[in-house]
């Protein structure tokens, strides 16, 4: 009869098989490459980094922008990014009241402080472009760096003000139904071409929808979350700690705008690149994923990945391997 050390050591040998065989299943599915390829990007880290430049460096690009422009489409962006972020009460008051001092805004800023403005929010920008081109494993280009990021910005506030405009006109009842549905499809198509555009055309556009639909539609969700958490989140941190509170409260949202963001950016390459069904699904009659002519993509990593890699700060791309 084995003894009682035996039977410990013969139950820990057989846990260990079954996790070893668990853990060789897992990493032949779609799932567990997609979590490597965020364990890749350093997806906490630089989410947090993502989101804090998104507040300091874009949120004010909007309202200084907005300042510049007709009534119309400036209550046309700020409906849209209080709708977005699930702002209420006296939060939505302030923004209002930042939305309507647009003369103060254009007085202390002038034209010249807009041109850099905008080129100062390219910090976001290219920190957003390194989202992609990491998790495609594309060597970065700085050509085109200051030039791209300020176009990405025009189009996205004349997206906010499409969309504002839309949800102004169809109002509520049946209409919001209809708007929902539209600002899905209209998600989709901006994160869609965001990934082709920071990626410098330089990856198809075909095997680009995964990477569209799946941001389009968590971001969509998360913003429709924001609705039920975020007034209350915002209410509380404002009584606590009053402006700052708010500002804290922002910052939350933008962090998890730019988790929802990493998680679709690095769903594409291994939705792509499956050799199995859906991967020829993604890809289509074409084998490869790159346009002709584009660089090649930087090679996977040599180690193993653990998750301690999701909260480390590497050196930047252009320091990189």
């Amino acid at each position: 009869m084995p003894s009682r050390h035996e039977r410990v050591d013969r139950a820990v040998r057989t846990t260990r098989d079954q996790v070893e065989a668990v853990q060789s299943w897992a990493e032949h599915r779609l799932l567990w490459r997609i979590w490597e390829r965020m364990l890749e990007t350093e997806f906490v880290d630089r989410s947090v980094a993502l989101a804090g430049k998104a507040f300091v460096s874009f949120f004010p690009l909007v309202i200084v922008v907005a300042a510049f422009l007709p009534p119309h489409l400036r209550s046309a962006i700020l409906t849209t990014l209080t709708s977005r972020l699930g702002v209420r009460g006296q939060a939505l008051a302030l923004a209002k009241e930042a939305f309507a001092s647009s003369d103060d805004v254009r007085r202390a800023t002038g034209f010249l402080g807009l041109l850099l403005t905008f080129f100062y929010a390219t910090s976001f920008t290219t920190a957003l472009q390194r989202v992609y081109l990491r998790a495609w494993r594309r060597p970065l280009v700085k050509a085109g760096a200051y030039t791209r990021g300020p176009l990405w910005m025009v189009g996205l506030l004349a997206y906010m003000a499409a969309i504002g405009g839309l949800r102004d006109l169809l109002g509520n009842g049946p209409g919001y139904v209809v708007f929902l549905v539209l600002a899905l499809a209209g998600s989709i198509a901006w994160w869609w071409f965001t990934a082709w555009f920071l990626l410098l055309g330089q990856v198809r556009w075909r095997v680009l929808l995964p990477t569209g639909i799946l941001t389009g539609v968590i971001m969509s969700g998360y913003a429709l979350s924001a609705v039920i958490w975020m007034p209350n989140v915002v209410t509380e941190n404002q009584h606590q700690f009053g402006f700052i509170g708010v500002a804290l409260a922002l910052v939350s949202w933008f962090s998890g705008a730019a988790i929802c963001i990493f998680v679709g950016a690095c769903a594409g390459p291994p939705l792509a690149e499956d050799p199995g069904a859906v991967g020829r699904i993604v890809r289509g009659s074409v084998a490869g994923v790159l346009v002709e002519g584009a660089a090649p993509s930087r090679p996977a990593p040599t180690r193993e990945l653990t998750v301690r890699d999701a909260f480390r700060s590497s050196e930047d791309l252009d320091g990189d391997g």
